[in-house]
């Protein structure tokens, strides 16, 4: 008896969790589909049922220059971002895997710190600490703040790339008379690769899709993606708004699942490539 009612305790149990688990992805999924959807409405009035099937608010993107001027902003600092983070970061995660030296781990405690610490309390930290000191805000200030949120999860990834990474290959090549950075060029950068192709993707997506330091950083007059969303909002919620939308969540979506197929083909290659351990 007792058996009995525990697996029906059981069974309700993961049932309840189940049903609280398809809630919870519909809260998340629901109002991303509905922007989606009403993209594509035929009227201007945003709602349901659709009047019919239009793309004209996506040509009225293409015709809105702070629109496009948006897009070219935060593509151009997405793609710094992504270039600089994936450089510090790799050779970042290569010094605190193999090397040890003094202040090792405050030094690997400052650079995953941005990653702890919320967005809206670094922007605003940073915020006050530029006005302190007088130095008017500016598109460099911006990228570096870009960069200071990405870095982290670059570091983070790369580490946890060459943990898995046997070092015998870089003693092989150290002994036969490779200097350290011909070892690195030639033998770890190369197994290094999915890494690096997956920090450099996660680096852009946070870069571009970015909103709460955006709004602190950014000098007056240039808008970012997010930054343009938000002050379209201000004045209404329009099909407009809801193509912009669509852009941004196929934008920051779409990215990693290339990055994820990249990476998957990079593994089978290197896979392929590597001689088969002798039992």
């Amino acid at each position: 008896m007792r058996a009995e009612g525990s697996g029906k305790e059981g069974r309700w149990a993961w049932r309840l969790t189940g049903l609280m688990t398809v809630l919870v992805y519909v809260f998340m999924f629901a109002p991303i589909i509905a922007t989606v959807v009403l993209s594509f409405n035929a009227s201007m009035f945003g709602g349901f049922p659709m009047t019919g099937f239009s793309l004209q608010w996506y040509a009225k993107l293409l015709d809105n220059e702070q629109v496009l001027a948006a897009f070219r902003t935060s593509l151009w600092i997405a793609l710094i971002t992504a270039v600089v983070t994936t450089a510090v970061g790799v050779v970042t995660a290569f010094a605190l895997t193999r090397f040890e030296f003094p202040g090792k781990k405050t030094l690997s405690t400052l650079v995953i710190l941005p990653a702890l610490v919320p967005e809206t309390i670094l922007g605003v930290g940073l915020l006050v600490l530029i006005k302190a000191v007088d130095q008017p805000r500016t598109l460099l200030l911006l990228v570096l703040g870009h960069i200071l949120l990405a870095v982290p999860y670059v570091v983070l990834i790369a580490q946890a790339r060459m943990v898995g990474i046997r070092r015998v290959y870089e003693e092989a090549a150290l002994s036969l008379g490779a200097s350290r950075f011909s070892t690195f060029r030639e033998v770890t950068l190369p197994l290094l690769i999915p890494a690096v192709v997956a920090g450099a993707l996660l680096a852009f997506t946070i870069s571009f899709d970015n909103t709460s330091a955006s709004l602190f950083w950014r000098p007056a007059g240039v808008e970012t993606m997010p930054t343009q969303i938000l002050s379209m909002l201000k004045i209404s919620i329009s099909p407009e708004i809801n193509a912009l939308g669509t852009v941004m969540i196929v934008v920051t979506v779409g990215i990693p699942l290339i990055g994820g197929l990249i990476l998957q083909s990079l593994t089978r290659l290197k896979r392929r490539g590597e001689p088969k351990e002798k039992t």
